[in-house]
Parts: structure tokens; C-alpha cells; sequence
């Protein structure tokens, strides 16, 4: 993975990913007793940056494996972002997701024309049943995190991200991003090495799945315990990636942790202060800018609220902590 695949990546994004805002509010200021922008990639297409990893790998393929089909395994996000991302590109999709995924990302991975297969994600392999279903078929397996033109299209993100910050005035300090296998972690800390080298990725996870916190203090990869039993699902992997995990252990500084009360909270947080619709597992990084302060370095802090694909009954549970 480098810089050039990551800036190839952007280019076949033009004119279909969407530059989202970098938001604030003097009210999160206070909070946070720091400067905070939010990039708001909730607002991208399918509600996250998924879009951006699936619409890369799709338009890398040939037009033999685009004719194909694909495959993707995932709880959510990465379903969308591939579903859309291949009928943009007039390819069929099958999605392996967990049976006990929201309804709404369920719902919408199949308005967007893909097939759905669930399985129960406490007692089976996603990772084995993805690739045999993936073989079975003759499909073109793209994986959520581990895969580099995925990687590529999330490092898009850091690309845009170092402009804006840039025209902020923002040159130092950290960027906290919300992370599962480390996809867009290591994309964007690749982004910012070559285009904002004063700026630092920090991945920021739900307790009890803090795989890559632990893998980053040890210098190797850890495993999580469990594989659910969070509502941050956007974020809940087994650990990260084989590809990932390099480059975050080069690039990133220390993990940050945050509980399932304090991403609720952040949820609130962004509607009240910024206007904007966040998931539990999209806003585990303004969680850590809000209520993990004292862990954070800079003057200002950059957060990156990645999707917001959220139930309207867990979105009604976040409004009640306000």
C-alpha cells in the first residue's frame, strides 16, 4: 500500500463519492476545552465512507469479474458501499451479513439490489463461510478492511481531510478515528503521512472490543474475546487486519477506548450541537474528543464521525441522555 494507489483511488472516485464537511460547534469546544472538527462522513453516499473502499475495489476489477459478480461480508456499512457501488458498475452483489445486524442496514442492503445471506455471527466464521460462498459462486470476494483497493478508497478520505484541516489552519495535533479492522485507519494515516505529516490517526474502539488498541501497545496483533455484545456493530471485528495492522503500527499513535454510554452520548451530542444523524459505532471517536479529553494531544482535535446508519429506536435512546 502507498500513496500513489490511495491518489489512483481518488481519481475513479471523482464525481461519485461526495466531499463531506468538516463541521464544528463552539458548544463541543467547551466540551472537549479544545478546538473540534468533525468530518462529517455520515453524510456520504449510503450513510458512510464504506462507499468510498466499495466504489474503489469495484472500479479496479476487470469487466470479466465485475460480470461475475461480487461478494462482501459484512454488518452493514461495507454491504451498502459494495450494493451501490455495484450497481453503479451493473454488477450483481451477495452480501454475507450477521443475522442480528440492524434492520435498517439489512433493510437498505437490499433496496440497493443486493442479495443478503445472514448467519449468526456468535457461533460462525464470517470470514470462512464469505470465501467458500465467494468460491461456490465464482465471485470476486472484497473484503470490508483487508484488501487494498479498499484500503485506497478509505485513505481517500485523508486526502480531503488534509486540505480542509489545512485551510483550518489545523497543521498539528490528533485525528481520531473511529475503527474495526482498520481500514480507513490505515488508509487515512497513509494519506496524512505524504499530505499532513504534523497530523496523527488515532483509532478509537468500543470497550470489550479494543483489538486494535491492544495490538498497537504490543506491538502485535491481538484477538477480541467476543465477537458481539456491542451497540458500536460498525466496529465489532475479530481484530485487525493482516494488511492493516502495519500500517497502523507504523503510522498511528496509541489507541483510545470509549463505552457503549459514552458513543450514545456522542450520538446526541452531533444531532443537538451539529445537526447530524451519527451511529453509536460512527461516533466512538467525538465520544473520545468529548469525555476522553486529558487522553488527547493538540490544541485542536480532529474526529472523524464515519457513518450513520442508526435505528430509530437506538437513535431515540442516544436523544434521551441529552
Amino acid at each position: 500500500m502507498n500513496i500513489d494507489r490511495i491518489r489512483a483511488a481518488a481519481d475513479r472516485l471523482a464525481g461519485h463519492a461526495r466531499q463531506t464537511p468538516l463541521l464544528s460547534s463552539p458548544f463541543l469546544d467547551e466540551i472537549a476545552g479544545r478546538r473540534v472538527l468533525v468530518k462529517a462522513e455520515c453524510l456520504q453516499h449510503t450513510g458512510s465512507f464504506k462507499f468510498r473502499g466499495g466504489y474503489a475495489a469495484l472500479s479496479a476489477l476487470s469487466e470479466a469479474a465485475r460480470a461475475r459478480g461480487v461478494m462482501a461480508y459484512s454488518s452493514g456499512n461495507h454491504a451498502q458501499g459494495v450494493a451501490l457501488a455495484a450497481r453503479m458498475h451493473g454488477a450483481a452483489a451477495t452480501i454475507l451479513m450477521p443475522s442480528d445486524a440492524p434492520q435498517l442496514k439489512l433493510d437498505n442492503t437490499r433496496a440497493l439490489g443486493a442479495e443478503v445471506v445472514t448467519y449468526d455471527r456468535a457461533s460462525e466464521d464470517r470470514d470462512a463461510l464469505g470465501a467458500a460462498l465467494a468460491e461456490e459462486r465464482g465471485l470476486t470476494l472484497v473484503r470490508p478492511y483487508d484488501e487494498p483497493e479498499v484500503i485506497a478508497g478509505q485513505g481517500t478520505l485523508g486526502l480531503e481531510l488534509a486540505r480542509q484541516a489545512a485551510k483550518a489552519g489545523v497543521e498539528t495535533g490528533d485525528v481520531l478515528v473511529c475503527c474495526g479492522g482498520g481500514g480507513l485507519t490505515s488508509g487515512v494515516a497513509l494519506a496524512l503521512e505524504a499530505e499532513a505529516p504534523g497530523l496523527r490517526v488515532r483509532p478509537v474502539e468500543p470497550e470489550g472490543f479494543d483489538d486494535v488498541t491492544r495490538s498497537l501497545a504490543d506491538h502485535a496483533i491481538a484477538r477480541n474475546a467476543a465477537t458481539a455484545g456491542s451497540i458500536c456493530d460498525a466496529i465489532v471485528t475479530p481484530s485487525p487486519g493482516e494488511l492493516t495492522f502495519p500500517i497502523m503500527d507504523r503510522l498511528c499513535g496509541p489507541g483510545l477506548v470509549v463505552s457503549d454510554e459514552e458513543a450514545l452520548r456522542a450520538v446526541a451530542r452531533a444531532f443537538q450541537r451539529l445537526k447530524i444523524v451519527v451511529e453509536p459505532g460512527g461516533a466512538v471517536a467525538l465520544a473520545a474528543a468529548l469525555f476522553r479529553p486529558e487522553a488527547v494531544q493538540g490544541d485542536a482535535v480532529i474526529v472523524v464521525c464515519t457513518g450513520g446508519n442508526v435505528d430509530a429506536a437506538l437513535f431515540a435512546r442516544a436523544l434521551e441522555t441529552l
